[in-house]
Parts: structure tokens; C-alpha cells; sequence
């Protein structure tokens, strides 16, 4: 039980953690050495520009197609994380042992506990590579040779590390809940099989008293 709860709690974190990465814009972050006033921010959906006083200004990406290849699978990846996060939480839920649902049926409980932390991985593993990808791609144009020193670089954003935070979630808590799904099955008792009272056995295999023997012992 304590296994499950904890693996619920991540993939709860590790769900509403990549859904904030999800639509954050702060994937990359970009100082302008001529005006250090203004800091941008750019997301898998906008672009925002954050001036000294505390203004910010936000304009979405123009085209889905005129995005770069990483950003734009990195949307859909990220989507699909959220869609497999949410469905890996509500299956886990079901199969906890606290619920009432299916308790006659411990095998459906078991598998649905199953489903949803193997849900909950394949959420970390399209949380993780999105994020990964853009972060690489980052350090390769940080490092790129072939642009002049003056030219601003993009670094890495907060939800870059939030991200990555996310992905580890979910696919921690999904093992968890897995494994605890595994114990669980091999810690249920087989069931008993139909007990006899004694006398009955003994009436079944024939070593009863008969009534003139029980009056010889007594």
C-alpha cells in the first residue's frame, strides 16, 4: 500500500509537472548583450519578451510548419505525454487497493495497476525525449563555431530542468506502481481449499464408532 501511494504522489507530480512544461514559454531563455533590459523566453507555443519593468510581451508562433523539426514534434510528443499521464493516472487509481472498485475481482485490479504503470512510462519516456532533444539541440547552436561571438546565444529555460524533472516522475512512480501491482499478486493467498470438521472426515473415510464399539470402551 505504501509502495502504491508513493507511486500515485509521482505520477501525480510527474502529470501536472509536464503539463505546466507543456505550455510554459520559458524552453530557452536569450539576453541581449546590446539591451540586457530584455530577456526572451520562447516556448513550444509563443515567444515572450520580459522588459526591465516588469512588462512581458507574448506572440505565438507563427506556423505550425515554420517551426523547427524539434519543436514541432517536441508539441506533439508533449501532448501525448499529457494524454498518456492523465490515463496512466485514472487506470493506476482504479487498480490501488483502496478502492472498492473490483474487489471482488483482484486479478482486474492487478492488471489495471499494470496498464497504468506501463502508461505512466511510455508518459516519462514522451516527456524525456522532447525535452532532451531540445536541450541538445541548444547546446550544439551554444557551441556552434560557425557563429560570430557576437551573436546572442539561446540557453537553457526553466522548463527545460522541469521537464526533466516531469519525466523522471512519471516514470519512477509508474515502476512503483507496477512493481507493487507484481507483489501484490504473489503476496494473495491462494485460495482455501473446502475444509472438512473432523467428524465429517472421519465419517468419510469410515473410522467412526460404531455404537457397540463405544460401549466396549466404555
Amino acid at each position: 500500500a505504501r509502495a502504491q501511494g508513493a507511486g500515485m504522489l509521482l505520477a501525480l507530480l510527474g502529470w501536472i509537472s509536464s503539463c505546466v512544461t507543456t505550455f510554459v514559454p520559458l524552453w530557452k531563455n536569450l539576453n541581449l548583450d546590446l539591451n540586457e533590459l530584455e530577456v526572451w523566453n520562447m516556448g513550444l507555443w509563443q515567444v515572450c519578451i520580459t522588459q526591465e519593468e516588469g512588462v512581458v510581451e507574448c506572440q505565438a508562433h507563427g506556423s505550425f510548419l515554420a517551426l523547427p523539426p524539434e519543436l514541432r514534434i517536441s508539441r506533439l510528443l508533449m501532448c501525448l505525454s499529457n494524454g498518456l499521464g492523465l490515463l496512466g493516472c485514472l487506470l493506476a487509481a482504479l487498480g490501488l487497493e483502496g478502492w472498492r472498485t473490483c474487489e471482488d475481482k483482484p486479478g482486474r485490479k492487478r492488471k489495471l495497476l499494470l496498464g497504468g504503470g506501463a502508461t505512466l512510462g511510455m508518459a516519462g519516456i514522451t516527456t524525456l525525449v522532447p525535452v532532451s532533444w531540445v536541450a541538445y539541440n541548444t547546446v550544439l547552436d551554444f557551441w556552434d563555431e560557425t557563429v560570430p561571438d557576437i551573436v546572442p546565444r539561446w540557453e537553457f529555460g526553466e522548463a527545460t530542468f522541469l521537464g526533466w524533472f516531469a519525466g523522471a516522475f512519471l516514470a519512477a512512480g509508474g515502476l512503483l506502481l507496477a512493481c507493487s501491482a507484481r507483489s501484490s499478486s504473489t503476496d494473495t493467498p491462494l485460495a482455501p481449499a473446502c475444509r472438512q470438521a473432523p467428524a465429517a472426515r472421519g465419517l468419510a473415510g469410515g473410522h467412526h464408532l460404531h455404537p457397540k464399539n463405544a460401549d466396549l470402551v466404555i
